[in-house]
């Protein structure tokens, strides 16, 4: 087993769930969140999309932090006639936490190669109708705006359907104190894994530590549209995981 410690960069209320399983299975892992989740500034266009849910067949959530966050505004009944698309376990287990059926919910399998909208796709495609209309309920910018890959709703235009997006939260470049600052410089030497479910985390991270050489660092990755940030970022060694637990951790012991 690998004496490394692993740096989990995922936001907060995630990171801490990770954290705790890493742990659990002997890992020295620690907490480093490079993404801050945050609400709208202005909750208007949530607020908007619950009145008009009657207006859309199925709702895409990109994250469990969507989940969360849209549900915050939620309305008893409201879309009790739609489906749920979630993109892994992580964000159906916000929808149930929330209150919807798992019966409703359309996601990949635990045990899926990868979490994202093109592994839910083949899951949904049969859904799609023309006149079909579908919310995509994601993050949006500093701003507000919504914010992140088009695939997903272009592939649904293609088949006839039409979608709308709407920012449930806000992903910033969060504010890290002195304890943070010291062992985000402290594992850019080797001694630790940088653990990246994002791109977006790695480009925070360049914003926060321009100046840091990642030559000597290694990154574990969930995905290999991440490994490419990786490597762009400088990371000397990167590595490509499934993203189960036990995957991730397999490829965390395996690290020399």
């Amino acid at each position: 087993m690998t004496h490394r410690r692993v740096i989990v960069t995922r936001p907060a209320r995630e990171a801490s769930r990770w954290v705790e399983d890493l742990r659990a299975a002997g890992l020295d892992a620690v907490a480093l969140p490079l993404i801050e989740i945050a609400p709208p500034e202005d909750p208007a266009p949530v607020d908007a999309a619950w009145q008009r849910l009657k207006d859309y067949q199925a709702l895409m959530f990109v994250s469990a932090a969507a989940a969360t966050h849209f549900f915050r505004n939620a309305r008893a009944g409201a879309a009790a006639h739609a489906r749920f698309w979630a993109t892994g376990p992580g964000t159906t287990r916000a929808l149930r936490d929330a209150g919807v059926p798992a019966a409703a919910i359309d996601a990949p399998a635990a045990d899926a190669a990868q979490f994202d909208s093109e592994t839910l796709w083949p899951l949904v495609r049969a859904q799609v109708r023309p006149g079909m209309r579908v919310l995509i309920v994601r993050g949006g910018d500093a701003s507000g705006q919504p914010a992140g890959r088009e695939w997903l709703a272009q592939e649904i235009a293609a088949a006839g359907g039409a979608c709308d997006a709407v920012a449930a939260y806000r992903r910033l470049v969060p504010a890290l104190g002195d304890e943070a600052r010291q062992l985000l410089s402290d594992a850019a030497d080797g001694s630790a894994i940088w653990l990246f479910s994002s791109s977006e985390a790695i480009s925070n991270l360049r914003v926060l530590a321009p100046a840091i050489d990642w030559r000597a660092a290694c990154a574990l990755v969930t995905h290999e549209r991440i490994a490419q940030s990786a490597r762009a970022a400088g990371f000397g060694q990167v590595r490509v995981s499934r993203p189960s637990l036990s995957s991730l951790i397999a490829s965390i012991e395996s690290f020399a």
